[in-house]
């Protein structure tokens, strides 16, 4: 079996592969009467956009989205929304020698071993090229959430992370690394000039945090905020890790140091720290939603590597075209969408249950 639809009630379902004639999602589950336009979706899009610095990919993409349904005099109707979006610049010749080998790290193997038979153009459903549809499915979401904000961002590439001391929110936006670090973003220049000149890649982490939400959210068990968190973040192509909160750094500390201390407030309890990362129990406490996401080096390489033909005979391969040489730094806006995805998928089960 296969299964590209996710979510509960707020669903979506995305299609198409990177060198495909399109791609797009279909999101069901949306509640009636909301404003939405294309205009709402582009500008996530946009963000995620290939070919816009010299380090992301050159793919030339404008990735403009068409609502084909759902969508009746600016409002949605309850019905399933279709999002499509064109791909203009695909070179599936650059793949001839993918089709003949395998790309190690890639999920060329495993898709022939599953299949018996790939799209090597790019890919396939393989490709980050796949996340364009979650964005524009998750820029829906938003619209069913408007009490939350999400943003996101690079904490580190490679083995440079940002200092926490220099942290400037309206720095994410201003330099093509989604990196609120002046000093990194500069840093990661050379990283990326570098790694992309010797003809390699480099992985990365990206940060991502919803204020706003309310406390209730999540169900537990087999609905944990953070388990469905974890899944969406899991599913983006080239993530290998996600940590909710301190994550893995919770497991260094004692009982006392990792406890989320609560005061009386005014209106709502206060919170003196936030270690579990705005979720106890599966459900939000109204802390800011922290999540953590790491993404694997580009596979795509021009470095020659070892591997194996389909014939099962000893190769080297290296990946002509055009490629992310860190594919995390365009993960952010992805990230985001997932986010808000599972925000809004879990905002209306709380409403189901609980009214």
């Amino acid at each position: 079996m296969s299964y590209n639809t996710f979510g509960r009630v707020f669903r979506f379902t995305t299609w198409g592969e990177s060198h495909g004639p399109a791609l797009g999602a279909v999101v069901d589950g949306c509640p009636p009467g909301l404003a939405l336009s294309e205009a709402d979706i582009q500008p996530f899009l946009d963000k995620r956009r290939p070919g816009q610095s010299r380090f992301t990919t050159q793919r030339q993409e404008p990735d403009q989205v068409r609502i084909l349904s759902g969508v009746f005099d600016g409002r949605t109707t309850g019905t399933p929304i279709s999002l499509m979006i064109e791909n203009v610049d695909q070179r599936s010749k650059d793949y001839s020698d993918v089709a003949k080998a395998y790309r190690p790290g890639h999920a060329d193997y495993a898709y022939d071993r599953k299949y018996g038979f790939r799209d090597y153009r790019g890919g396939g459903r393989a490709s980050a090229r796949e996340t364009a549809a979650r964005v524009a499915a998750g820029a829906v979401a938003r619209l069913v959430i408007p009490e939350v904000s999400i943003r996101a961002w690079v904490e580190s590439i490679g083995d440079d992370r940002i200092d926490g001391e220099n942290f400037d929110a309206a720095e994410i936006d201003r330099n093509p690394f989604f990196c609120p670090d002046a000093a990194a973003a500069m840093r990661c220049e050379a990283l990326v000039d570098a790694a992309r000149k010797a003809g390699s890649s480099l992985g990365a982490v990206i940060a991502c945090e919803a204020t706003g939400v309310p406390p209730g959210w999540g169900a537990p068990i087999y609905a944990k905020l953070d388990s469905e968190l974890a899944a969406a973040a899991m599913s983006i192509n080239a993530v290998k890790g996600v940590e909710i909160g301190d994550g893995f750094g919770a497991a260094l500390l004692s009982g006392e140091e990792n406890a989320d201390a609560i005061r009386p407030g005014t209106n709502h309890p206060e919170f003196l720290a936030n270690h579990a990362g705005g979720i106890t129990g599966g459900i939000s406490t109204g802390q800011p939603v922290k999540l953590r996401v790491a993404f694997k080096p580009t596979s795509s390489i021009l470095t020659p590597v070892e591997t194996i033909t389909r014939e099962g005979e000893a190769t080297e391969i290296t990946t002509k075209g055009r490629h992310d040489p860190c594919v995390g730094i365009r993960g952010a806006p992805v990230v985001e969408a997932m986010m808000a995805l599972v925000l809004a998928d879990q905002k209306l089960l709380h409403r189901a249950q609980c009214g």
